[in-house]
């Protein structure tokens, strides 16, 4: 299981001070081809998975983007830590000198940025160009998306510090919930539940929980009327059981924290417009991204939190 990270003052003070190092260096390393939110949002990917991933190293300085030795110094270099440019180069390998060192060193950021900056700017600045460049560097079509979706989020939002989260019903509605992770569920076969179900009136206003994109709108047979968003952690925000839905929301619309989704139902159970079969409430999932696979995580102790904070 994954929490959500919860920031105290003085940690989002040491974070604010980080994400403006970041900014430097992003800034420093983009250019009419490379536009800074596109290598602050594989960055921010990059850190993404590096904190839930046990294969690697935990992201400890402004950087994380890890270039893999194959791709470095070259799929034929005998020397996979080569740090010579022009033996790097007549190997194939992609390595670059960022800070004039006169060594290509995949510990240095600015050799980093470099590297990938140049990769980015050999497909140009477009988001087809950008989405090529990741295919080609990934090979792995969620992981373009994800990627995608944290640009698309910092290029709307002109900033990286994105961390701000709200309880999913406003302020001044009745509500109950409690801890559902892991029980059984009676409809669709046997399987458990995967999220925290809050109990409230049909009507009841829904809200994002944080910034992201919609990703995916409309019916399920399980969660009826859902919407799901995609914010730049990786996670994946699941709103089920709705009425319906606000009036001129659509997917691929940019949210923020607190923005209106819709109104709390029961929808859900059988085919499209079933309604009825349960107490009305909203089903509140997360799933979380590694860049491999994506897995449930229980959104209970972050409701939690989110509620004290309102």
């Amino acid at each position: 299981m994954y929490p959500i990270h919860f920031a105290s003052a003085s940690d989002r003070q040491t974070e604010e001070s980080i994400d403006a190092k970041r900014m430097e260096h992003y800034l420093r390393f983009s250019n009419e081809l490379v536009p800074w939110y596109h290598l602050a949002a594989i960055d921010q990917f990059e850190r993404n998975i590096r904190q839930v991933r046990s294969d690697l190293p935990k992201p400890d300085g402004p950087i994380s983007i890890i270039i893999p030795p194959h791709y470095w110094s070259g799929l034929l270099n005998p020397n996979p830590t080569d740090t010579e440019p022009d033996a790097i180069a007549f190997f194939g390998g992609n390595a670059l000198d960022g800070n004039g060192d006169g060594i290509a060193d995949s510990n240095e950021l600015e050799d980093i940025l470099l590297t990938m900056s140049s990769h980015l700017s050999y497909y140009g600045p477009a988001e087809e160009d950008f989405k090529a460049a990741l295919w080609h560097y990934y090979k792995r079509e969620q992981t373009v998306n994800q990627i995608m979706t944290i640009a698309k989020l910092y290029k709307h939002f002109e900033t990286i510090e994105l961390d701000d989260h709200v309880f999913p019903v406003p302020k001044g509605y009745h509500y109950s919930y409690r801890g559902t992770w892991g029980s059984s569920r009676g409809w669709g076969g046997r399987r458990i539940h995967e999220g925290t179900d809050i109990f409230a009136g049909y009507g009841v206003p829904v809200v994002a929980t944080s910034y992201g994109v919609i990703e995916v709108m409309g019916w399920n047979q399980f969660g009826g009327w859902r919407i799901g968003i995609r914010d730049n952690h990786n996670t994946y925000h699941y709103f089920a059981h709705l009425a319906y839905f606000d009036k001129g929301i659509k997917e691929g619309d940019i949210v923020k924290p607190g923005t209106l989704l819709g109104y709390v139902g029961s929808s859900g159970y059988g085919k499209e417009g079933t309604s009825g079969k349960f107490p009305p409430h909203l089903h509140y999932g997360v799933y979380k991204y590694n860049g491999k696979t994506e897995w449930a995580f229980d959104p209970y102790p972050a409701l939690m939190n989110w509620e004290r904070q309102k």
